[in-house]
Formats: C-alpha cells, structure tokens, sequence
C-alpha cells in the first residue's frame, strides 16, 4: 500500500484554548480513492481537514502532513491549492452576483501577456470545466440564481480548473435533495475514474456505504479506526462513531392510539407575489393530538412554506383558506399570533433563522418568551439561568455553561438549543423542519428521543424531512406535496420509500 499513497497525515494535534480538538491523529489516503472522515459533531473531523488545507496553518498543530511522498508545510490555503488541494467547505464559498464562469475562475484568473483578463478564453474555459461536471447553465448566469445542487456543482467546477490532485468535500450532500445528492455522488465516483482522490465528510452512511473505498473514524479527537470498503457497513461505523451500539437509529415508542385533531388546515392556498405562483394549493392536513405527522416531498415543493403558512406567514404570503386550532378557526396573521394559539416552528435554518450565535445558551433558550423571565420589561437574570440549566439538563446540552456562545456548539448541541429555546415557550404542536440536518447519528438519536418524548407526553408534532428513513422511522402519518401540491396521505403501515417518490414527483 505504502508506494500508492498520497495522503499521510501523522500524529496531528490541534489545541484550542482549553480544548484538546485533535490528538495524535493518523490518517492514510491512497491515490485514486474515496475516503471518507466520519463522526459525531465535534469530533475534529472538519478540524482535521482545516489543518490539512492550510486554514489551520504550518506552527498551529503539531505532527507532519506528507503529500505525494514530501513533508509540507502550508502556511495557508494558497500554499495547497498551488500543490493540488482543494477543500468545498459545507458553507459554499461563491460570489453570488457574480456570473458562473467569474466564479469559477475567481482568485486565479487567465491573463494575457500583459496581465489583462482573457475573457474570450475564461469562458471557453469555463464551459469545459462545467461540462465536466455535467452542469448545463449558461455561464452568464449569476451563481446566485441558482439551486444549492448546481452552486455545489459550481465549486467543483472551480476545483477542477485549479489542477485539483486532493478535493475535500465537508458534507457535501447537507443541504440537497435526493436527486441532487445522488447526481453529486456519481460525479465524485466519475472524478475517480478521471483519477482524482476524494476526502469527504459526512453524516449520511447510506452513501458512506455506497462509494467509499476507505474510512477514517474519528471520535473525540482521535482517530479509533480504518476500515476498507469490504469491511464497512453502518452498523459498525455507528458503533465506533459513538463508542456504543445502537440497536435502532430510530428509539420505538408505542404505535399510534389515536386522538382529537389538534390543528387542521381547509382548502389552504398560499400565493407568492415575488414568484407569481402559488406555493401552497389546497392544503388539507390534520394533525392529533400525541401524533407525528410527517410532511415528505422533493426540495421545493412547498413543505417549508406550508410550514411558513401555519406559523403566522413570516413571508407575507397571500393565503386563502383556514387553519383550525383546537377545534377553533384562527387568523395566524404573525408568528406571535402562532405562538399564543400554542405553535412553535423550529427552522431547517439554525444558523440562519433559528438560533442568535453571537449569544450565549442561556439567552438563546429563552428568548422566545422573554414574559416567563422578566416583570415590567426587565429580565430577572436567575431566573432565566435556572430555565437555561433545566433545558441543558433534560436535552443533554453537552456544553461547560449556559454562558457558552452558540456559535461554539456543534451542529447537534445547536439543534437541542434550538429546540429547547421554542419548549420554553411551552408550545402544544411543535413543527420541526429538516429536524436532524447536519447533524450526526449520535445527535439524530437523542433528537429522535426528545420527539418521542414530547408526544409520549400529549404533544403534537408536524416533522418536514428531506430524508425518507427518517420520515419512515418516526412518523405515525405523512403527507406528500409535489410543486405545491398534496398528492398523497399514508398511514406509515402502508408508506414505503418508493410509494412517497412515485407521489411526490407526480
């Protein structure tokens, strides 16, 4: 093995103040292979290939990187892009007003002689590196108006016209739908074949256990294991990601028993002025009481707005029809509004819409009713720390205080925080949208048992899930929406993965 490999990464250790993020980590990537780095959230997997990239630069860490045979010292991200490394971190770092072919080429552009843009060959060049990639847009276009899938696609393009020999690719599939998913892993595989070595992070095993020729398992900082392809399957992974089997990914609870409707929408339509459509036709759902419903479809089909459209229209839709909450027709006309009729919606965008990151727990868990905490508009501070200790104990915040920032979470621990911040507000139906997106199996786990927790305890949940097992494995109901449209009910007895995409790409 030792003449066929490109990558060794040995001994890496990686301190921040106080925290030990990588130790003594060892690492061996062939040529031509895909390999994958997996664990839990805040393992030091994306640490890892930061020190590998240069982010982290020589001096940071200790231990060697030794690159096609020779030890390198990168003292930043030039340094591995100029010897053929090249990282897509999860947040795409394109310019969205800029045009496909700018973006492609941006921070190594062709000049002429006279060190002018060659436009005329930036394009022609930009194409090929596009069909490459089996992206049909037109170069003109700007990276901004295009879907997350085709940005993606973008950005290997661009790896691709820096000689990339290594592309790292930090959790690629995260944010794209099933088509987009698959479409982005055949091209990694094609790469392959064109001899590109892939490194890529990733929480989703099914396609671990699909392409990968190789894996790294890191957990707490350490890397505790290899395995080859014949070797890997989810369970072993699972058990060595979080140092324990779990015997289900999906915790059992009781079937279903029934109860009264809880919330109901009637002939609900939601009409988008900016896009000139209806994003929502006809909506008819119910949820009851103690029940999970799930809410399946492609991206872009309309399950977040119809989210959206329940919790008090943040997006100023025009909507017609009626939503009845506990038996009674309410004008959800604001979030507010929501909240006082007993609704919460925790985002599919934590970072974005769900959390305040330069803030700490504490504040975080509890700013959706500030009222509970404070007396003539002033906070009174102990009680809002005892709130945030009792939300940090019962969802198993892993952190060393309420004083933490959430920017300094990891993607699972942000996902309680945000969950616990919308409990505090005491909600009777809780919509959970894209509940376990970015996070690990580990964290899915105990975010699964906190759902069965809350309806083992009456309360009702609506789950929007762009991952069918996960809709399968916890739903008692689920509807389908295609470009809008509800296509299709299940009971769950009767719902299987192909009967969901046959209704959803109707």
């Amino acid at each position: 093995m030792q003449d066929n490999v490109m990558l060794r990464m040995k001994s890496i250790t990686k301190t921040f103040p106080g925290v030990k993020a990588l130790d003594e980590v060892d690492i061996t990537v062939e040529k031509g292979e895909i390999h994958f780095i997996v664990g839990e959230n805040g393992a030091g997997k994306s640490t890892l290939m930061k020190v590998l990239s240069g982010i982290y630069p020589y001096g940071s860490y200790d231990g060697d990187i030794i690159f096609d045979g020779k030890i390198k010292h990168f003292h930043g991200i030039k340094d591995s892009v100029s010897d053929g490394i090249v990282i897509i971190n999860q947040e795409l770092e394109l310019f969205p007003n800029l045009t496909v072919y700018e973006n492609i080429f941006v921070g190594h552009e062709i000049n002429n002689k006279l060190s002018i843009m060659n436009w005329d060959k930036t394009k022609s060049e930009a194409k090929k590196f596009l069909d490459m990639v089996g992206l049909d847009v037109d170069i003109y276009s700007l990276v901004g108006s295009l879907g997350v899938g085709k940005q993606q696609l973008v950005e290997i393009a661009k790896a691709l016209s820096q000689n990339v020999k290594l592309l790292i690719l930090d959790e690629p599939t995260a944010a794209l739908n099933e088509d987009d998913s698959e479409n982005l892993l055949n091209l990694i595989v094609e790469l392959k074949k064109q001899g590109i070595t892939s490194i890529m992070i990733s929480h989703k095993l099914k396609e671990v256990e699909a392409i990968a020729d190789s894996l790294t398992v890191i957990r707490d900082g350490m890397a505790v294991t290899r395995m080859v392809k014949e070797d890997i399957n989810e369970r072993e992974i699972i058990k060595n990601m979080v140092g324990r089997e779990i015997e289900d990914i999906f915790p059992k609870r009781p079937a279903y028993a029934g109860g009264e409707v809880v919330l109901e929408t009637v002939h609900l339509n939601s009409f988008d002025t900016s896009l000139n459509r209806y994003i929502v036709s006809n909506s008819n759902i119910k949820i009851r009481k103690g029940e999970v419903v799930g809410i399946a479809g492609l991206m872009g089909a309309g399950r977040t707005e119809l989210a959206h459209s329940i919790f008090g229209n943040p997006k100023n839709y025009k909507i017609t029809g009626s939503t009845i909450v506990f038996g009674k027709a309410v004008k959800l006309s604001s979030p507010k509004k929501a909240i006082e009729n007993g609704i919460a919606y925790v985002s599919e965008d934590r970072k974005k819409d769900g959390l305040i990151l330069e803030e700490t727990i504490g504040q975080n868990l509890t700013v959706s009713a500030l009222q509970k905490i404070s007396k003539m508009g002033v906070i009174n501070y102990l009680t809002q720390n005892t709130s945030a200790e009792k939300y940090v104990k019962d969802l198993n915040i892993k952190t060393p205080s309420i004083l933490q920032k959430v920017r300094n979470l990891s993607g699972g621990n942000q996902q309680k925080v945000q969950v616990g911040k919308w409990l505090f507000a005491e909600p009777r139906i809780l919509i959970l949208d894209e509940p376990t997106r970015g996070i690990d199996v580990g964290a899915k786990y105990e975010i699964y048992t906190i759902i069965n927790d809350l309806v083992a305890k009456g309360m009702s949940i609506m789950i929007i899930s762009s991952e069918l097992p996960e809709i399968l494995g916890m739903c008692d109901r689920v509807y389908v929406i295609a470009e809008g449209v509800q296509t299709a009910e299940f009971d769950i007895k009767d719902a299987t993965s192909e009967k969901i995409m046959e209704k959803a790409t109707v």
